[in-house]
């Protein structure tokens, strides 16, 4: 049997995956990185376990699902270390045995350690392998990796863990190898790395007792749907720094004996509540019918909210200022064709509006303004704080990530200061504005001054760590892909693991009326497929609201049967979309008549969805329904 000449590292994070490669399948050569990564693409080797920036870089390979060298925090291997604190240093001695660790070291120092230098560029220059940690000395800092990041000298004091500024900054993984190999390397070649390292990962508790922890808990080994996405990001991040023109990440199929798991299978698992990964739902949001889908969503609808309620609410849109639709460079996506005046509504515009809103029975007002340059956070204390004192009893849904992260900016504060001031003033939600699909390829090319999609989630991340919820939501239809649809949702879920700080979802189609982006696949059947695939997708989300604002009350009504249970909100005055040109509007009646007519009962909810009054009870669902 012809053996494959596999090129590995001799570190000691590597050991889980290459002590069991099977001699007689494989010809095994150790090094350091980055000449497994040379001798991979010399044609020394058929696969190599070898940094990740040589996917991107230096040839066309695919890698081994499954399996990687990563972390999800701090990894105590890979640090940038000084003899002084990093606001002293003039320059950087790069190791030359790891150019994925160099490249994440000079996206950091770009990044979010960037303050820290206080906007000065270090000299940056490599050394040969092994040798940076002698070079850190005095105002010149040091990468250094492996083993060796292990076994620093003491004189060493300041020691940046890169992996843990990574998570800080994206809340990911980061991937620093992979196994990667020719197009062509045989099913066998792969199964055999798959199973060494199903032999070896087992075997860490028992490695020697200095090496346990950082095997067990600081070192991760998956190449699940989180890795992915970190690795993605670093792609993503090295390509528009210029490391790297591609960033694609190919995976090695199945084995073409291997069955594949038919569609029912996974609507079945959906319908169930077991998690679908991300490439299960690819094939569901690209293959699966929509009557198949809206099936099984409306089972998994029907186990989580068994009864015949709908909900909705009543709320009031305030936009304190149309600021957004006049600075046109802060918010590109939604300009609109007729420009106007930018203008701030006074306390007492204000006032009748939330007067209206309270003689109805309304609850909840929905705070949005733009980006406005001129007004920082002492500004949105005194509005909250005044609209407390005056209608306590309404709450204050204000502000989606975007605003926040441009109010943080204005104001020269930290995230943690911006929010624990807002909510000090009232507070008490945030919307899920600004989501368009939460993939930076497809954000930026439509909004390019927008937050980063990292930057988005880590405002949520933090406003439910201090016990808010909020809404979570897509806007579709923008020229995106289905997997990016579904990256957007795995991104969502990934989150909502972590405190269950979002109260629904809800998605919508793109109105394209009065902008200038061509919309591409926002129709109402695309509607009620994402729909669909978002209530199989998202298995820790109780709740998902339907958009008769942009798709109108009939797909509503559709929507309940493909895994919606909330009607939105009677919107006493809605114009975000209603500027792009949508032009629904329904009443308190309106809203019940379309809830019963299509089969359920109407039941008013507060924004943290618990049931506040029963409307009346369900007609039978209309021949239009």
């Amino acid at each position: 049997m012809a053996r494959f000449k596999v090129a590995c590292v001799g570190y000691t994070n590597s050991w889980p995956l290459t002590r069991h490669l099977d001699p007689e399948l494989f010809d095994v050569t150790g090094s350091v990185p980055s000449e497994a990564a040379r001798k991979l693409s010399s044609g020394e080797a058929d696969v190599g376990l070898i940094p990740v920036a040589s996917l991107f870089s230096d040839g066309d390979y695919n890698v081994v699902p499954g399996i990687a060298l990563g972390c999800d925090g701090a990894v105590g291997s890979v640090l940038l270390v000084g003899e002084t604190p990093i606001e002293e240093w003039d320059s950087v001695a790069l190791d030359g045995a790891s150019r994925t660790s160099v490249v994440l070291a000079q996206i950091l120092l770009r990044g979010p350690l960037a303050a820290r230098l206080g906007g000065r560029e270090l000299r940056l220059f490599p050394v040969d392998p092994g040798s940076p940690a002698f070079h850190a000395q005095g105002k010149t800092g040091a990468v250094v990796i492996g083993d060796a990041a292990r076994n620093l000298p003491d004189r060493l004091t300041t020691r940046i863990d890169l992996g843990e500024e990574w998570k800080a900054w994206t809340g990911l993984p980061f991937v620093f190898a992979v196994w990667a190999g020719r197009k062509d390397l045989p099913a066998d070649a792969i199964a055999g790395l798959r199973a060494s390292a199903a032999k070896g990962l087992p075997e860490r508790a028992s490695a020697p007792a200095k090496d346990v922890t950082y095997l067990t808990e600081q070192m991760r080994y998956e190449l699940d749907d989180r890795a992915l996405m970190g690795l993605r990001r670093f792609a993503a991040l090295g390509k528009q720094a210029g490391f790297w023109q591609s960033e694609d990440v190919c995976l090695y199929g199945p084995p073409r004996t291997r069955v594949r798991v038919d569609l029912d299978t996974l609507l079945s698992k959906g319908a169930d509540g077991e998690r679908l990964t991300y490439e299960e739902g690819v094939r569901l949001a690209t293959e699966g019918r929509i009557e198949d889908l809206g099936n099984a969503a409306h089972l998994r609808r029907m186990a989580l909210h068994p009864g015949k309620e709908v909900t909705y609410i009543i709320s009031r849109n305030i936009n304190y200022t149309n600021v957004c639709v006049t600075a046109c460079k802060f918010c590109a996506f939604y300009r609109p064709k007729n420009h106007k005046e930018a203008y701030t509504l006074t306390k007492d515009q204000i006032a009748g509006k939330l007067d209206e809103l309270v003689k109805v029975g309304g609850i909840e007002t929905l705070l949005q303004g733009g980006l406005n340059l001129a007004l920082g956070i002492e500004y949105y204390e005194d509005l909250f704080h005044w609209m407390k004192a005056g209608w306590p009893g309404v709450a204050l849904h204000a502000l989606s990530p975007e605003e926040v992260f441009h109010i943080m900016n204005v104001s020269k504060l930290t995230m943690d200061q911006t929010l624990d001031r807002l909510i000090a003033a009232g507070m008490d939600s945030i919307p899920g504005g600004g989501a368009e699909v939460l993939v930076d390829s497809v954000r930026k090319r439509i909004a390019p001054l927008k937050c980063s999609s990292d930057e988005w989630l880590e405002v949520m991340r933090q406003v439910h760590k201090r016990g808010l919820r909020s809404s979570a939501t897509m806007m579709f239809g923008m020229g995106e892909t289905s997997a990016h649809r579904v990256e957007h949702l795995v991104r969502l879920r990934d989150l909502q693991d972590e405190y269950n700080g979002f109260t629904a979802f809800i998605c919508w189609t793109f109105v394209p009326d009065n902008t200038y982006v061509t919309p591409a696949n926002n129709t109402a059947a695309d509607y009620l497929r994402v729909n669909a695939v978002a209530r199989l997708m998202l298995d820790n989300f109780d709740n998902m609201q339907a958009s008769w604002v942009t798709q109108g009350p009939g797909v509503a009504q559709a929507s309940l049967y493909m895994g919606c249970n909330d009607f939105g909100s009677v919107m006493l005055e809605e114009n975000v979309v209603s500027a792009a040109g949508s032009t629904w509007s329904l009443t308190i009646d309106e809203v019940e008549h379309n809830i019963r007519t299509a089969g359920f009962v109407p039941v008013r909810r507060n924004m943290r969805y618990d049931h506040l009054e029963v409307r009346g009870v369900a007609s039978q669902p209309s021949a239009r329904v």
